[in-house]
């Protein structure tokens, strides 16, 4: 399998030359100066290469195993998950009053990137440790912030969340686990979970779970769920009423524990209010579905770098205009056209994938560090877009690299066909794809009378009229893509009201449209750059461009005729047809 060689020189462009993030008026940006990141992203890249990536195999073939209650996680993890806590990678962005770095969230991105793409199943504890301090932050009270914090942020115990039961998904107005009061404050917490991550394992001295349950006077639905944090070890070390009863057998992320738990009159505490625990289950759930698109193209990222190895190094057949090397007995792969365009898609779509993603992560900065009310409304715009669409053409990406290694990319021992596996269930947790897409055009397309949509528009429209005549091209192709998403939204506004099945048959395609629009605006901010750099890196960028804003992105076209079809097709069949 070809070893993982971390992106540092992308990874730089996009920050320092596109998103110029040492000059954004970001509290805590002005440390974010090349040097500084190079050398965090330096020691990143060596953790990643070195002792994560080779581990990717081992957990995949080993997975995790149940025994009397423990699960026990593949050889090695133990000791790679202790250097990712002793580095300090947990606490980068976490607030310094609980031991964190205090650095901004981005750097949480662009060093996350990495992990993933070296060992997407073994990042996801810290990914959900993370997420779960993020959480405790922003709605715990001081007591309990005191209490778990300092041990999660430093990586001794780890965190999840647990929200889905048996009868139950992404429905959590069925939630049926109880919490009954206890007279010194604390709650007993009595239920089953399901398709726990990360909810029994051997990494860590404890694991505090984040569990969404029903206290006795609750109101139906979702408005009835409060939230109640419950440690697997109590003070002095005696075990809580929690137990992981089985794991999954999944089709990837074999070395990611997929439990199911039963809180058997468990002990717990409240956080935040009273019936106001999906607000603040929320504060994790959007995090990690930012966390879950990443996921997507980090592991194409590798899926992408193998692919090209392989297609340098295997021979077959001559070039279409002569042989390349005539002394060998074939050329290599590479010189195809069909070849090279799986490639240059793939390419494509990592690089603007990446920039998405970070720039995604400076809204978030804004919006939390500078307390930037438009750049939360649209950061909350395109969460639905950076999950699903990032984690869509991520899997498609990772099976262009299988195309590309033929036969090798469908055998075991090769890594394609595991990162394929891995990869698929981020089209599927954190809410599948089709919920993101039904949330972006029912809740988030709308609120406030449009305005996230319109300060989008006005930031498109913004990067087009700031290009050279010489990239004209590139524009014209955002220019008209950004005129297809207008037509979405009009149809939307004369269709959606008064024919809401329309509106959500094509909310895939809404989606879809927006997220090339979304890729095209980075990829023409990218072409700028790089027009100012006279390296072969750039000239390479400014080609990467051109591919994606003049071949990928007039896809907009397709999915506004698919939408302007309405639901006369999709919903034309009674069930009974089926």
């Amino acid at each position: 399998m070809t070893a993982y060689r971390a992106p540092l020189r992308d990874i730089a462009f996009v920050l320092n030359e596109v998103l110029e993030v040492s000059t954004l008026d970001i509290p805590g940006y002005d440390a974010l100066d090349p040097e500084t990141t190079a050398a965090i992203h330096a020691e990143a890249a060596k953790l990643a290469e070195t002792v994560l990536a080779p581990l990717n195999a081992t957990g995949d073939v080993e997975g995790c195993r149940l025994e009397n209650g423990v699960v026990r996680t593949p050889q090695g993890f133990a000791q790679a998950y202790g250097l990712l806590a002793e580095g300090g990678w947990i606490a980068l962005d976490c607030d310094t009053a609980h031991g964190g770095t205090g650095m901004p969230y981005l750097l949480n991105c662009t060093t996350g990137e990495m992990f993933v793409a070296a060992n997407m199943a073994l990042n996801m504890y810290q990914g959900l440790t993370h997420g779960a301090i993020s959480a405790l932050q922003s709605h715990a009270d001081a007591a309990l912030q005191a209490r778990f914090l300092p041990d999660m942020v430093a990586g001794r115990w780890t965190g999840t969340m647990n929200l889905t039961e048996p009868h139950c998904g992404t429905d959590l107005g069925l939630i049926r686990t109880r919490a009954e009061p206890e007279a010194d404050g604390s709650y007993r917490i009595t239920g089953r979970k399901i398709w726990i991550s990360g909810g029994e394992h051997d990494l860590s001295e404890n694991i505090i779970h984040l569990v969404l349950a029903r206290l006795p006077d609750a109101p139906e639905g979702t408005r009835g769920l409060s939230l109640f944090v419950v440690p697997k070890l109590l003070e002095g070390g005696a075990r809580n009423g929690v137990a992981c009863i089985g794991l999954e057998r999944k089709m990837g992320i074999h070395g990611a524990a997929t439990c199911e738990m039963e809180y058997a009159g468990a002990k717990g505490w409240l956080v935040g209010a009273p019936h106001a625990g999906l607000k603040a289950m929320f504060t994790m759930m959007n995090e990690a579905r930012l966390g879950v698109g990443l996921q997507g193209y980090a592991v194409a990222s590798r899926a992408h770098q193998a692919a090209v190895a392989f297609a340098r190094e295997r021979r077959q057949g001559r070039a279409v205009t002569g042989a390349a090397e005539p002394e060998a007995a074939a050329d290599p792969i590479i010189v195809h056209p069909d070849v090279r365009r799986e490639l240059m898609d793939q390419r494509a779509f990592v690089g603007g994938a990446r920039a998405f993603a970070f720039w995604g992560a400076t809204l978030i900065d804004r919006a939390h560090r500078a307390g930037d009310a438009e750049a939360e409304a649209l950061i909350s715009l395109l969460t639905p877009v950076i999950k699903a669409f990032l984690t869509d053409r991520g899997f498609a990406a990772c099976v262009s690299a299988q195309q590309v290694a033929g036969g090798a990319g469908y055998i075991k021992g090769a890594a394609f066909e595991q990162f394929t596996r891995d990869v698929r269930i981020a089209m599927v947790y954190e809410g599948t794809n089709g919920i993101q897409a039904l949330d972006l055009v029912g809740r988030k397309l709308g609120r406030d009378g449009g305005a996230a949509v319109r300060g989008f528009l006005a930031e498109v429209q913004g990067v087009i009229e700031a290009s050279p005549p010489e990239l004209e091209d590139c524009a014209g192709a955002l220019r008209a893509a950004t005129g297809d998403l207008q037509g979405a939204l009009e149809f939307l506004m004369e269709r959606g009201v008064a024919d809401a099945e329309a509106a959500l048959c094509g909310a895939d395609d809404i989606l879809r449209l927006m997220g090339h629009v979304c890729l095209g605006l980075m990829w023409l901010r990218m072409a700028q750059a790089a027009a100012r750099g006279s390296e072969p890196f750039h000239k390479a960028k400014l080609v990467t461009a051109r591919h994606y804003l003049l071949r990928t992105l007039p896809a907009t076209t397709l999915h506004l005729a698919r939408l302007r079809t309405g639901g006369t097709t999709v919903m034309a069949l009674e069930a009974e047809a089926f």
